[in-house]
């Protein structure tokens, strides 16, 4: 949002003091809101573009037949899904079977914090399409 934008009601009030006639007055601010809103309808239509062409580049990502170029993103699910299904379920089901046999064996750890980073963002753009999906855009 542009800083000018911010000052907007503190120009309308100076408007105000400035402008003694109200419809000289009226139709200053007028100016000043359509001035607004234009600023702001371009900016959502340049951040609708660039929407747009991630989009397309999406699209050409998926139908490419080639594995490097179309899997990255169900590899890095796949490799989440796999760490946490370790971290959570197997880890903990081996560290008790080991336990309970007798042996003293120290299971690997590793930091979770990064690979949460990567799944939350994973998951919340699922949760995006999701949206998409139950509103029926394409």
């Amino acid at each position: 949002m542009p800083v000018w934008l911010a000052l907007v009601p503190a120009i309308s009030q100076l408007l105000d003091r400035i402008i003694p006639d109200p419809d000289a007055r009226a139709k200053a601010k007028l100016e000043l809101i359509k001035e607004e809103n234009v600023q702001a309808l371009e900016q959502m239509r340049l951040a609708l573009q660039a929407d747009q062409s991630q989009t397309q580049i999406d699209e050409a990502e998926a139908q490419n037949p080639n594995l490097f170029v179309s899997g990255w993103r169900p590899f890095i699910g796949w490799v989440c899904g796999v760490a946490f299904g370790y971290h959570f379920v197997l880890q903990p089901l081996l560290a008790f079977l080991i336990a309970n046999s007798g042996g003293n064996v120290k299971l690997p750890a590793f930091d979770m914090q990064e690979l949460t980073t990567v799944l939350m963002g994973m998951l919340g753009l699922g949760g995006l399409r999701t949206i998409e999906k139950i509103k029926n855009v394409d």
